[in-house]
């Protein structure tokens, strides 16, 4: 169910925002839904300045959009990023859970150190709200990007249960978000176009999905919701997998000129 426009106004104008990892899918989202409420600005803090250069083809001169190249391991960088801010929504992770397996440390230092960062800077520069992008994977987690995402939320909530500042802590749970980068209908689709082979680990795997709308609304509406320490979770579809891969194979065959039976 999608939020009603009056439902989700927060009066952003004049404000200042923080949207760590900007430049992903849900931020470049994110930040054109920002820019319709008139704050005073934008700053989008991410690693990658060829993605940075992307976004600012893709929205044209503006000058209430300020670009900070910078890693949320390093405090330092995050902390001068900060001053003066008033929210901060920080969607910045390792995500791609085959590289997190194999690369379990790095996880650790980006989901987990670089979120304490967040927070300790975000407490230092005394931001209003913060609001943290976690993932379904982290209830009951089988993987280490499950496993790092619930830390993430842990050290989210236990800031706000050891309250010595006035920072609003909250965290959002995103599931399977259609069509962002590196997730399963992209991946999918790509596979088919290039191998006409799909790899799926087991037909009856369920993913829980949502929009990228959905996915914006949320984490807007837990900004303006939050009191701190709560998780908001969207109720969403339970997807099966080789569902999805029968409806993606019709779908893409018929929109490619695909033989189906290759």
């Amino acid at each position: 169910m999608y939020l009603e426009e009056r439902d989700i106004v927060l009066c952003f104008e004049g404000k200042k925002v923080l949207v760590i990892g900007g430049t992903g899918t849900i931020g470049k989202s994110i930040v054109k839904y920002l820019m319709r409420e008139n704050p005073q600005v934008i700053k989008i803090f991410s690693r990658d300045e060829y993605k940075q250069h992307q976004l600012r083809e893709e929205i044209g001169k503006n000058e209430k959009l300020q670009f900070i190249i910078g890693d949320i391991r390093d405090y330092e960088t995050l902390l001068s990023a900060m001053k003066g801010i008033d929210y901060v929504l920080h969607l910045a992770a390792m995500k791609q859970v085959e590289t997190c397996e194999s690369n379990p440390y790095e996880a650790v230092k980006t989901n987990v150190h670089g979120t304490n960062n967040v927070i300790m800077a975000a407490v230092i520069q005394n931001v209003k709200k913060v609001i943290f992008t976690s993932s379904d994977k982290a209830i009951s987690p089988t993987n280490t990007y499950g496993a790092t995402k619930l830390i993430g939320e842990r050290l989210i909530t236990a800031t706000e249960l050891n309250k010595d500042n006035k920072t609003i802590f909250a965290s959002v749970r995103f599931g399977n978000v259609m069509g962002s980068r590196g997730s399963v209908i992209p991946l999918f689709k790509e596979q088919i176009l290039r191998g006409k082979k799909i790899t799926i680990t087991d037909r009856d795997m369920t993913r829980f999905m949502m929009t990228l709308q959905q996915a914006t609304e949320l984490t807007i509406k837990a900004l303006k919701e939050a009191k701190g320490g709560e998780v908001f979770v969207l109720k969403m579809p339970v997807i099966n997998l080789g569902d999805l891969a029968e409806v993606l194979i019709d779908e893409i065959c018929e929109r490619y000129g695909i033989n189906k039976k290759d």
